[in-house]
């Protein structure tokens, strides 16, 4: 499958690392990955991890701009971050699609894989 257009160093994703205070951050921002403390190699060898960023693009096209954006922060004013709806759809879709985006890899062991940020 195809992945979106990747951004590395990005300022935004930065500061969602800084906000959630973990080394590295995927994030999704229109049709594009942001990535900060992660290079585009690093990032594309977990294909869990890009297969949650590509949910949340396919959520963004499902809803547009302004309805991700609400819903996401509102998601993540009521239930915090772990649980916001569409970080659960994008874990589970993780699980579901990892395969498509393996590039004929086997897909990593749990250890090998990117931590997400757990609830606290």
């Amino acid at each position: 499958m195809q992945v979106a257009r990747i951004v590395e160093n990005s300022p935004f994703a930065r500061l969602a690392r800084l906000k959630l205070a973990v080394p590295n951050v995927a994030m999704v921002l229109g049709r594009s990955i942001h990535l900060s403390g992660v290079t585009r190699e690093e990032f594309l060898r977990d294909p869990f991890w890009v297969a949650h960023e590509m949910e949340h693009i396919r959520q963004f096209e499902q809803h547009g701009r302004l309805g991700f954006l609400v819903r996401y922060l509102w998601g993540w004013a009521r239930y915090g971050y772990y649980h916001i709806p569409f970080e659960i759809e994008a874990r589970e879709a993780a699980e579901r699609d990892a395969h498509h985006y393996a590039q004929g890899r086997p897909l990593p062991t749990v250890a090998e894989r990117h931590a997400t940020p757990k609830a606290k």
